[in-house]
């Protein structure tokens, strides 16, 4: 473990973003020992014009303008910095010299920004955590001059097109210039080991008291007790990028006896697709994220119906650890990430291959599987993830020393 010492976490996604985020997590998990100052990604010009009407964007503006102060002490050990200094957007420049110029130049303004939240909060001798950031965070380095600097890989960002325009060539610099990589993807392990010898799995982390039936009695809620069973369930972001819609639609289809229960909002792709017209097919919409594990509770089979292609396939799927948290039988598609789960869910490819899974997991489920999932479910704690990076960063320490 590693404690009382200053981290600064930065990344590309801010304190107050409005979905879950690993990042922030993490920190959080590392300011119970430690001092850490949460950097928000610098507001760009592209951002400022095109949501100029959002509260997250009047409020980076009020801070530029010293109307709001820019650290923000979230409790006695974490702080959160909004950058004053709004950045140029140029990832559409297609000169490789020239963005790396004003990326050079962007970095410059970010870092001093940070550098004055650095010296008004005295810290020294700090670790830098860096989630994704691979544009900024190649001058992350050289011009704050961390004791140990950690790139977090979490996402295969450079197959999305904003990512990979200059993400590919870029991203490996970043990798074999960090002192650790640490990763929650066997797949980005993989890849960050092309770079360094230091580019370690640490898994990841769920908030396992909220899924745990055995510290508190979670209800199975009332729009579920009249569902007629087995109830086929999905708990998350219905999105047409990472979900098969076709898989779900044949499966529906194949077993008409099944309730096929979708719990989350839908993109434009789920919102006009067939499945509304199916009768076993139940959209419940959103829910508050401290109500799903009442719903993940009254599924006899939880599923992960993801697309296999190159942008999932190394994705770390959060909600498998809480869907075996809760002890339930998990059929999730057969990518490169599931297999750290192999040995406690079904894998498949194809919606006959979903159909034959559930199907066998619905036959075989007992007290004792129910058990071994929990118990692999409720291992993957925040604080066990960040024990990993802990590990990790004292490892290298140690070898290098």
């Amino acid at each position: 473990m590693i404690k009382n010492r200053d981290i600064i976490v930065m990344g590309i996604q801010a304190w107050d973003i409005e979905i879950g985020s690993n990042c922030k997590n993490i920190a959080a998990e590392f300011a119970k020992n430690n001092r850490v100052l949460y950097v928000n990604p610098p507001m760009d010009r592209i951002s400022r014009h095109r949501e100029k009407h959002t509260e997250k964007i009047k409020k980076r503006i009020r801070v530029k303008k010293g109307q709001d102060s820019d650290l923000v002490q979230l409790n006695e050990s974490i702080w959160n910095l909004y950058p004053k200094t709004m950045t140029e957007s140029i990832n559409f420049i297609k000169n490789q010299f020239l963005f790396d110029t004003l990326n050079k130049i962007n970095a410059k303004r970010f870092t001093k920004d940070v550098q004055s939240a650095i010296e008004r909060l005295g810290f020294k001798d700090y670790i830098i955590f860096n989630d994704s950031s691979m544009f900024l965070g190649q001058h992350i380095k050289t011009m704050l001059k961390p004791s140990f600097y950690v790139y977090y890989m979490r996402d295969y960002l450079t197959k999305n097109p904003y990512w990979r325009k200059n993400g590919v060539r870029l991203e490996p610099r970043l990798i074999k210039d960090a002192d650790c990589v640490v990763n929650n993807s066997t797949l980005y392990t993989e890849y960050g080991k092309q770079y360094t010898d230091h580019s370690y799995m640490v898994g990841q982390g769920c908030d396992t008291s909220l899924f745990n039936d055995q510290l508190r009695e979670i209800g199975i809620p009332k729009d579920l007790k009249s569902t007629p069973k087995p109830i086929i369930g999905y708990v998350g972001f219905l999105s047409s990028r990472r979900l098969s819609i076709s898989l779900l639609e044949e499966m529906a289809k194949a077993r008409p006896e099944w309730s096929i229960v979708l719990v989350g909002p839908e993109d434009d792709m789920f919102n006009v697709s067939t499945l509304h017209e199916m009768d076993n097919v139940h959209f419940l919409g959103s829910r508050d994220a401290k109500e799903l594990p009442n719903y993940i509770k009254g599924f006899d089979v939880a599923i992960n119906p993801q697309l296999i292609n190159d942008a999932t396939m190394g994705n770390y799927p959060r909600k498998i650890d809480e869907y075996l948290a809760m002890g339930k039988p998990t059929v999730a598609s057969a990518t490169k990430a599931m297999e750290y789960f192999k040995d406690h869910t079904y894998l498949g490819e194809t919606a006959e291959d979903y159909v034959k899974l559930i199907e066998k997991a619905l036959a075989e489920n007992s007290p004792e599987l129910e058990e071994k999932r929990r118990a692999f479910g409720l291992s993957h704690s925040w604080e066990n993830n960040v024990n990993e990076i802990y590990n990790c960063i004292l490892k290298v320490k140690q070898q290098t020393a």
